[in-house]
């Protein structure tokens, strides 16, 4: 640790990118925590609705960004004792949580009401340096770089969307609406469960489209009526709602089957303005689907390490952070799919 302040990406204020490199010192840890040696972080769309504050969720400012990171043990708090100084590991993303509250203590701490995440609330790994809690550690195996580790979160985010919370069977047509990260890796999850995927998107996504392509998915533009009702007339059995607007639901009960269901992974805060009574005619089940928890962690390593999920084909680039804003502006435009920052 030769210096003693570290560049760090801050969101400072709620007005809009109100963002900037400022030098921060590396964090103190308690005896329950490490301090990570940061390798390399992933920006979220999250990050960028806080740069461009059009983000749903209260932010304790400042913070550090970043919340998809992975990196090297560099010191253990004195309680630590199943980790050791050098082990390679990504983290969970629930930074603070209260292991009281009832849906902690079913395993569902993801869903803690007074959960805090790094990145929002509290510092995040944007920086050289970040305080982690031990229980969020997972180990990564040598086999897996740390470009790919860093984005285990938002593979988590997909599996829990298909996997956890949305029922598919192989064979399923499949919508996914919304070719960002969290659309393309719920694409390749549901392609993994032996699903035919299509993801739709916009004009301007073509690019993000042709990135799909890699994951074996159709790729529509703008209508998928005719995909979705191909095969019977009906529509598809499952639809994965990862766009960050509201509007995009209407989408969702138009192409989905009766009996089917919707899943909504894609954050928007704006009113919706449009009737629910399809998801009542066709007796479909809405579901939303939020993070993830520690078992989500585990399986998704494994498969990231066996190969059988590769996120080599979304990666973007890699930008030192002090060139955080061209990092975020590629995403924003949609020129790429995902970027990665390595800590300077």
């Amino acid at each position: 640790m030769s210096s003693t302040k570290n560049a760090a990406v801050v969101n400072y204020a709620e007005k809009k990118h109100s963002v900037e490199i400022r030098e921060i010192p590396i964090p103190e840890i308690g005896v329950d925590d490490i301090l990570l040696e940061v390798e390399n972080v992933g920006v979220c769309g999250s990050d960028l609705h806080q740069w461009t504050s059009d983000h749903s969720w209260p932010v304790n400012y400042p913070v550090v960004l970043g919340h998809e990171f992975g990196g090297k043990i560099a010191a253990l708090g004195e309680n630590v004792k199943s980790w050791k100084v050098g082990d390679r590991v990504v983290s969970e993303t629930a930074a603070v949580i209260d292991s009281q509250n009832p849906m902690s203590k079913v395993g569902l701490y993801n869903l803690d009401p007074t959960r805090k995440g790094f990145g929002y609330g509290v510092n995040g790994a944007m920086t050289r340096f970040v305080k982690v809690p031990a229980r969020c550690l997972h180990s990564v195996p040598d086999n897996l770089s740390f470009e790919e580790a860093c984005l285990t979160e938002p593979c988590c985010v997909a599996y829990n969307a298909v996997v956890g919370n949305s029922s598919i069977k192989p064979g399923d047509r499949v919508v996914v609406i919304g070719p960002g990260t969290i659309g393309i890796l719920c694409a390749a999850v549901a392609r993994l469960c032996g699903a035919e995927v299509a993801i739709i998107g916009l004009e301007a996504d073509k690019g993000r489209l042709e990135i799909a392509k890699k994951y074996g998915c159709e790729t529509i533009i703008g209508n998928a009526e005719n995909w979705a009702r191909k095969r019977d007339g009906l529509g598809a059995e499952l639809v994965i709602d990862a766009a960050g607007v509201s509007d995009t639901l209407l989408i969702a009960m138009h192409l989905v089957r009766p009996n089917g269901q919707i899943t909504k992974v894609g954050w928007g805060p704006q009113p919706c303005n449009f009737s629910l009574d399809p998801i009542i005619q066709k007796n479909v089940r809405l579901q939303g689907s939020f993070s993830h928890n520690w078992p989500i962690w585990e399986r998704v390593i494994a498969l990231l390490a066996s190969g059988a999920l590769n996120v080599k084909p979304i990666i973007g680039g890699i930008w030192p952070i002090t060139e955080w804003k061209e990092a975020f502006e590629k995403m924003h435009t949609g020129q790429i799919v995902k970027s990665v920052l390595k800590p300077v």
